[in-house]
């Protein structure tokens, strides 16, 4: 056995598991220990125009709204129990460790863009709603729907899926937005309502989000977002245009498979 292995094997059981996965949820954060105040976070399932929604928010001259950082795979991890004694004697733990880096993470993008106002939005998001919480207790939620056949269309677009799995992968986003919209208080607005009238759309965001409207929000283009690429966000001629583009019919209900149906009708999209 190799001096690394036999190191690690003498380790508490505690502290093995932390080397191997994310830190456990922690508590509230201290006083002082966030930079950030009152980040607003877009809950959606993939392909349901949150980039469209994030370049949007960004051309206001008051609100930054980065590409997708995935926050959910950024975590801090300690390798030896020296350290795990040392944080302990500070009152830290590798998962407060992780809200820090966190926290710096988007104030560094919100000083860098000279704004006030940080919206972050990633798809992943829905699956670390209560460490979003518990890093920020202050953090504002945004719910954007879309209607769930759009979205498996839309996704079958970008890559080779199998129809039942990218159906069943859609549903686990959406449930996830719908958990997180039915115990959460927040703003509910829809991709086809974004698409077909931006700017009753972003005067409603910009009410929930304590700006001015500004006119200017639905020339996205006149703006820099960063990048349009794979991995940070959608990235399609539609998107790059520069102009919205009117949402396409919405599909038959005898289009809905029995599997979307319940959601579907949770969002308004189908009778209930």
């Amino acid at each position: 056995m190799s001096l690394k292995r036999r190191v690690n094997a003498a380790l508490p059981a505690t502290v093995r598991d932390r080397l191997a996965s994310p830190p456990p949820r922690t508590g509230p954060p201290v006083t002082g220990d966030r930079l950030l105040t009152a980040p607003a976070f877009v809950l959606s399932s993939v392909r349901s125009g949150s980039t469209l929604l994030r370049v949007l928010l960004n051309t206001h001259s008051q609100i930054h709204a980065p590409h997708e950082l995935h926050l959910r795979n950024i975590w801090v991890r300690t390798r030896h129990h020296n350290t795990e004694w040392a944080l302990h004697e500070m009152d830290l733990d590798p998962a407060q460790l992780t809200y820090l880096l966190w926290d710096r993470l988007l104030h560094r993008q919100l000083e860098r863009s000279g704004k006030r106002i940080l919206v972050n939005k990633t798809p992943s998001d829905v699956f670390i709603v209560d460490r979003i919480r518990e890093c920020w207790p202050d953090a504002r939620f945004i719910f954007l729907l879309r209607h769930p056949v759009a979205i498996v269309r839309s996704r079958a677009k970008v890559g080779t899926f199998d129809a039942d799995a990218n159906a069943a992968r859609v549903l686990r986003y959406c449930e996830a937005v719908e958990k997180a919209r039915t115990s959460l208080e927040g703003l509910t607005v829809r991709y086809e309502d974004v698409a077909s009238d931006p700017a009753a759309e972003t005067k409603r965001l910009c009410e929930f989000l304590g700006v001015a409207w500004e006119p200017g929000m639905v020339e996205y283009g006149e703006g820099d977002h960063g990048r349009f690429r794979r991995g940070i966000g959608d990235w399609n001629d539609k998107l790059k245009s520069g102009q919205v583009q009117p949402p396409p019919p919405p599909p038959p209900e005898s289009d809905v498979p029995p599997l979307l149906r319940p959601i579907a009708a949770a969002w308004g999209y189908l009778p209930t």
